[in-house]
């Protein structure tokens, strides 16, 4: 069955790639309701995306208009053991993920 999730954030390593994702489940869309995150690593993210039929988008906070909002698809790039996550390639820097928080610095 298909699902909705949403990206709120990240894990980074010291060089700065990224390790984990904070991934929420989309329980009602029209409403934004949304789980809290769960801490996933990378290589189950990419399966998360690549599973036919979901579809995953980055949310950020919205401090005009109070709340999280959906912005970007998430798509995964590279092949083999070279993938990774990628938003909609536009040329903003918004397109690699790593725009979002950094939750290593966090917690």
């Amino acid at each position: 069955m298909a699902k909705k999730f949403r990206i709120s954030g990240v894990w980074k390593d010291g060089n700065g790639g990224i390790t984990h994702y904070a991934i929420h489940d989309v329980t009602d869309a029209e409403k934004r309701n949304i789980d809290l995150a769960k801490k996933t690593a990378k290589a189950e993210a990419i399966k998360l995306v690549e599973t036919a039929g979901n579809t995953v988008t980055t949310i950020v906070w919205n401090y005009v208009n109070p709340g999280w909002y959906a912005t970007e698809d998430v798509h995964v790039v590279g092949t083999g053991t070279d993938k990774y996550l990628r938003s909609d390639p536009d040329k903003r820097l918004t397109d690699n993920l790593g725009h979002l928080p950094n939750y290593a610095l966090i917690f």
